[in-house]
């Protein structure tokens, strides 16, 4: 019985040789309109030749060697998020991915679980991106900054309650959300009113700034605070229900509508009234929250749009020598519903 020669399951990887033969260009040619090198003017239609033998060829750049030529990448670095930010926070990553693609970065998220400061610092160096984008849960240094700057990033960006040498600052102050929505329960005329805390790990880098807040606001209101440690689940929410009335509270500002409307579910099974006993206010402006009966209070919150800040990483990593900006990420205020 014969047998079939064995083909080799190797194909050769395509080159820009290959390209530049099969559009009739040159590789320089290739090199320009697969980088989206804007210096050098090219038609429309020798683009779209180049672009479509590269597709036929299954031909893609080599990263590194583009950015062995460049001297850097086009990689903006994203530590991934540990906590359930939620929704709205989603939304503003998302958003902030696609207009760093628009700009032809290459957006990588990085997951730095177990690694802090200086050690994330170098960990996001070995990847040489031109930018990193820091949003919060890893505390950066000067020194992790100076790091990531010695290998070759352009831009480094913190989001945080402190600015950091060296880096560009986002302050997406937390606080304001605590205070909005007690500032709101003091001008319905409640005098106790509960915070939720939530006890779900990582969540204090949100919850303990909108504590701050809100004990702020209580104090020019003459109202009183009552933290409510609280997890996400019916069986947390109910056993606080239950002992609602011994606490004297008439209002709670419920961290956020998830745990608003949990909370406000089991007041209402408890017997409790909602707002006639106690106001409920959360926060994020939920669409679910305003399907509700009674519709939810809540605390809307502005981020500064994702194009926004992709346009700064731009505008950094183009001019790395400029003076460190500080920038403000949000603003918050609240929604007077059924609910307060």
């Amino acid at each position: 019985m014969s047998q079939t020669p064995k083909q080799s399951a190797e194909r050769p990887v395509p080159t820009s040789a290959d390209v530049a033969r099969l559009a009739g260009v040159s590789r320089a040619t290739v090199s320009y309109v697969l980088n989206n090198t804007s210096a050098v003017r090219i038609s429309e239609p020798t683009r779209r030749r180049v672009r479509e033998a590269a597709e036929e060829l299954g031909y893609v750049p080599h990263a590194a060697a583009r950015s062995l030529r460049a001297g850097h990448t086009r990689m903006v670095l994203l530590p991934s998020a540990h906590v359930p930010v939620g929704p709205l926070y989603n939304r503003f990553f998302n958003e902030l991915q696609r207009a760093l693609r628009r700009l032809d970065y290459t957006v990588v998220q990085h997951g730095s679980l177990g690694l802090d400061g200086d050690d994330a610092a170098r960990a996001w160096a070995e990847l040489r991106p031109v930018a990193v984008v820091s949003l919060g849960e890893v505390a950066l240094t000067p020194y992790g900054v100076d790091v990531l700057k010695r290998s070759g990033a352009k831009a480094v960006i913190t989001l945080g309650p402190r600015r950091v040498q060296g880096a560009h600052f986002l302050v997406m102050d937390q606080s304001e959300i605590g205070s909005s929505a007690v500032t709101h329960l003091v001008g319905r005329g409640r005098r106790a009113i509960g915070v939720v805390m939530p006890r779900e790990p990582g969540l204090e880098l949100f919850s303990g700034p909108r504590l701050e807040g809100a004990r702020r606001a209580a104090a020019a209101g003459g109202a009183r605070i009552e933290p409510l440690p609280l997890l996400y689940d019916e069986e947390s929410a109910a056993e606080l229900a239950a002992r609602w009335r011994g606490l004297g509270l008439d209002a709670v500002y419920a961290y956020n509508d998830e745990y608003a409307m949990l909370l406000m579910r089991a007041l209402q099974d408890a017997g409790i009234q909602v707002p006639g006993e106690t106001a409920v206010v959360g926060a994020d402006n939920l669409l679910l929250g305003r399907l509700l009966r009674p519709r939810l209070s809540t605390v809307r919150i502005d981020m500064v749009s994702g194009q926004r800040l992709a346009e700064l990483v731009d505008r950094v990593v183009r001019d790395p020598g400029a003076e460190p900006e500080r920038h403000g990420l949000m603003g918050a205020r609240a929604l007077h519903r059924e609910s307060s």
